[in-house]
């Protein structure tokens, strides 16, 4: 199964960087992500057994008793790589609770699963973004749009990806709400498993 965690947007915020792809839907090179895919990734797991699921589906849990509900930020877009010719237009996300979770996400499957089990999603360093577009082709750069969008973080999401000729096929396995409790959980490594009682 091809997993990954993920944070989906708000209609509202939907809408306005649907608007912003027509930026880029002019041109034949850029195909821009389908609106019901934006998201923000919070860590990619790639191909993963069926067997690792419960470990997962516990480690979303427990974070999310971890990390309090956040605000989030889109300020505007820029390019991967920003120099030279680009692969990925996207949205800039800002918020704390982002990285908490990305860094909480990645300690928990190396603790569960391996080191290995990080593979699929390279060393690079979280930048919290949502992909607007990939350059299929030769392309031209865009301008900067600039955003005022500001919304809750409320939960996040495991999410099944299944690579089919149109495009992939999202499937939302499981959704874990933020509460940000205090007490003996936030002692425990988010890793860990529950002890028995």
């Amino acid at each position: 199964m091809r997993l990954f965690y993920a944070v989906f947007l708000p209609e509202e915020v939907r809408q306005a960087l649907v608007e912003a792809q027509g930026q880029v839907a002019r041109f034949k090179g850029w195909k821009e992500v389908a609106p019901h895919h934006l998201h923000l990734t919070l860590l990619f797991l790639g191909e993963r057994p069926e067997e690792d699921l419960p470990d997962l589906r516990a480690l979303g849990h427990r974070l999310g008793r971890l990390v309090p509900p956040f605000a989030a930020r889109i300020r505007g877009t820029g390019y991967f790589p920003n120099e030279g010719t680009p692969r990925v237009w996207f949205a800039k996300a800002e918020g704390e609770g982002f990285s908490l979770l990305a860094e909480g996400l990645r300690a928990g499957v190396a603790e569960l699963l391996g080191e290995e089990a990080l593979r699929a999603g390279g060393d690079k360093p979280f930048k919290p973004h949502i992909t607007l577009a990939r350059r299929k082709a030769p392309a031209p750069r865009v301008p900067p749009v600039v955003f005022g969008l500001e919304w809750p973080v409320s939960e996040f999401a495991l999410v099944r990806s299944e690579l089919k000729p149109k495009g992939p096929v999202y499937t939302i396995l499981e959704k874990f709400p933020l509460r940000g409790e205090h007490g003996r959980e936030q002692e425990e490594s988010p890793g860990k498993r529950p002890k028995d009682h």
